[in-house]
């Protein structure tokens, strides 16, 4: 079973962390939610979260992929935790999937690894992303980097992350489901 990490960072972009959360159970991924700070974990319109687990109870465990929620209060958060970028350092190295939506790319760029890659953000973050190529796609995948521009392609996004995970016939069964015609797109 693929394993996947969410750190949840005060003020995150509760679409984009819990569309995703929901498609890859669904999926029957097994998805971590890591708070970086004690539960509840507040997002950026004041819903309160209960995380799975403190992310330092899990920043050394392996992981198939992080993915990183926006929100501008939750990527600045997650941009100054230091765990955050070990980790995604640590993943990147092995080739895992290292991924983030709407503001989030500006932590991996802070980071250093999406460097001379593609990626899509939110249009209001896209002056941060300066050593990156930029694309108008909804959901950008390059090599081992996937990003997307808001909660708007939450839903695209995380059917992309199934799809590298598990496969397309996972997607179409999902989607069956969940009516969201992605496969129509």
């Amino acid at each position: 079973m693929k394993r996947i990490l969410i750190p949840l960072a005060p003020g995150f972009e509760e679409i984009e962390a819990l569309a995703v959360v929901d498609i890859l159970r669904r999926a029957g991924v097994d998805v971590v939610m890591a708070g970086t700070v004690e539960n509840p974990i507040e997002g950026r319109n004041r819903i309160k979260i209960l995380a799975d687990a403190s992310l330092d109870s899990v920043k050394e465990q392996d992981f198939d992929m992080i993915v990183l929620p926006g929100g501008a209060i939750g990527t600045e958060n997650l941009k100054k935790d230091t765990r955050i970028k070990e980790i995604v350092e640590r993943l990147y190295k092995k080739g895992r999937f290292v991924t983030a939506i709407c503001a989030a790319p500006t932590v991996l760029s802070a980071i250093g690894v999406t460097t001379g890659k593609t990626v899509t953000s939110h249009p209001s973050v896209r002056n941060i992303l300066q050593k990156e190529k930029i694309s108008n796609g909804r959901v950008v995948r390059d090599g081992n980097l996937i990003t997307s521009q808001g909660p708007g392609t939450a839903i695209e996004f995380a059917f992309k992350l199934v799809e590298v995970l598990v496969g397309k016939d996972k997607v179409s069964e999902i989607n069956k489901s969940v009516l969201s015609d992605i496969e129509n797109e």
